[in-house]
């Protein structure tokens, strides 16, 4: 289900000391039910996901992101010298102490994105390339009838106006196919985890 920007934007979250200047683009109530310490269960599926590279299950979803990594390809977009480190510096250097000295997160191999910070109640990701530097935000949040969640945002900052309108023009492709897919498998995944989540 989508959610308004503001159950991101009301939250303590610690992102916000970081990623003041990004647009909260979308936010996300997960189908990810559980405990009020299963948010580490959560990143370790997500993790384990962008590792394994993006799996959308619906042949739309599945020729959006084949679409997109040909066009970056063609177009120098997510080449070495576009990202985190060269053309933009890592949101880790904005980091409080706290953060920087806590735990990271889980590596996340050759993805797109890197790690920032990991706490109790959410943990947050960043990526870049020359069309737009994002972060991707997980907490862990009350479901409002006793139990827990997952609820990603995912905050951008565009590199100039061909970001904002690349953004604009792929924003109907991610409600129509990306994101349905993305939480159907979210989900399933989650369920087919119960089990190994029960016995730890």
């Amino acid at each position: 289900m989508r959610l308004p920007r503001t159950a991101h934007t009301d939250r303590p979250w610690r992102v916000h000391e970081i990623a003041d200047d990004f647009t909260v683009e979308d936010v996300w109530a997960l189908p990810t039910p559980g405990g009020p310490d299963d948010l580490a269960w959560l990143v370790r599926q997500t993790a384990e996901g962008l590792v394994g590279g993006v799996k959308g299950e619906g042949l739309v979803s599945r020729a959006l992101f084949a679409v997109r990594w040909k066009l970056g390809a063609l177009l120098g977009w997510d080449t070495a010298g576009s990202g985190i480190g060269t053309r933009l510096p890592s949101l880790r250097d904005r980091m409080p102490a706290d953060l920087r000295q806590g735990p990271q997160g889980p590596d996340l191999g050759s993805s797109p994105f890197t790690s920032l910070y990991q706490r109790d109640d959410e943990w947050a990701a960043e990526m870049a390339n020359k069309t737009v530097h994002a972060v991707m935000h997980i907490g862990w949040v009350p479901d409002g009838s006793g139990g827990y969640r997952g609820q990603m945002a995912v905050l951008v900052k565009p590199n100039g106006p061909f970001g904002t309108l690349y953004m604009a023009a792929i924003k109907p492709f991610r409600y129509l196919g990306v994101y349905p897919a993305l939480m159907r498998s979210i989900g399933r995944e989650w369920q087919t985890n119960a089990s190994r989540r029960r016995t730890h």
